[in-house]
């Protein structure tokens, strides 16, 4: 790994409703270093795919900082962006509707290279979009194939291959295998997997399942309703969960054992609190068995709990 490509800072997005502001991400930093992967893991809902986008200002913030190479893209003029773009790629969850069904798997890799001007001529367009095929595992054969032609996993490699073609060096994955088959999930993460190590990618890899994301990631950050509530190395958060939504969300994964039917799991109780508006406290404590009054007063900042875990919990201060 090398230095940090990404660095967020107190990011924040939040949607005018007609019952207020919801708070889809909420004072959200972290950053990650060249080469690795930072996984973004929690419920439906709770900011993950918003913070993604926001990132790469597909959605434009509200406020915070994002620092790419050391260039600010917030309140980057559109000039500015259009250099840094082909840097910074997205693979989309849905692979069938992030496709335009009217386009061939040709046409549909070349269209980043032509929006772009990367290529100065067509030759040097089917050129480069036949050595991506190659590279994300696409048959020649399926060069004039239509989406609604193909599977899943054929489709979300299209998805790989417009990532890819215009050489980034960060990537989004926002739930890149969650529409997929348990097989196919297996071969696009192990693709996704060999690919950085040749290209030395940086990823931001978004999903809900857990199991995934501790075999792709380097380091994880839990969110609960637009905050992160913790940070940790991999294998630490799973060894070590401080925060108790941490601990409930890991204590969720099925185990393929007979026996692990007389595990015991937390049962996360209470409502989910609103994001519209939310009151000055931790968002977990209506769900929380240890929540106190010092959680309800306040919002809870990340604190360093140990060397590289950071948490947001009173229990931890």
């Amino acid at each position: 790994m090398s230095d940090v490509i990404l660095k967020v800072s107190h990011l924040k997005k939040y949607f005018r409703t007609g019952a207020g502001l919801l708070h889809a991400v909420d004072d959200v930093s972290f950053s990650v270093p060249g080469g690795s992967t930072i996984g973004v893991v929690g419920e439906s809902g709770c900011g993950k795919s918003t913070l993604g986008r926001t990132v790469l200002r597909l959605n434009e913030p509200t406020d915070g900082s994002v620092l790419f190479e050391g260039q600010e893209l917030i309140g980057a003029s559109k000039k500015t962006l259009a250099k840094i773009r082909p840097q910074m790629q997205m693979i989309f969850q849905d692979p069938y509707a992030s496709l335009n069904g009217r386009m061939t798997v040709q046409q549909l890799i070349a269209e980043p290279l032509i929006v772009n001007r990367v290529c100065r001529n067509r030759r040097e367009i089917d050129q480069k979009v036949s050595e991506i095929m190659e590279v994300v595992g696409l048959s020649e054969r399926l060069t004039y194939a239509y989406p609604h032609e193909l599977d899943g996993g054929r489709r979300q490699r299209i998805g790989v291959a417009r990532a890819l073609v215009l050489d980034p060096k960060f990537i989004v994955c926002d739930e890149p295998v969650s529409a997929l088959d348990v097989s196919i999930q297996a071969q696009i993460l192990n693709l996704l997997m060999d690919l950085q190590e040749e290209r030395n990618l940086t990823y931001m890899f978004i999903t809900h399942d857990l199991s995934v994301v501790r075999h792709i990631s380097s380091r994880i950050m839990v969110m609960y309703l637009g905050k992160c509530v913790e940070e940790a190395d991999a294998d630490r958060l799973f060894e070590n969960p401080a925060h108790p939504y941490t601990q409930a969300l890991l204590a969720a994964i099925p185990i393929p054992s007979v026996s692990s039917q007389h595990v015991h799991r937390t049962l996360l109780q209470g409502e989910v609190t609103s994001p519209v508006n939310p009151a000055p406290g931790c968002r977990f404590a209506q769900r929380c068995k240890y929540a106190c009054e010092a959680c309800r007063k306040e919002d809870i900042p990340l604190k360093e709990i140990e060397p590289g875990h950071f948490c947001a919990c009173v229990r931890e201060g």
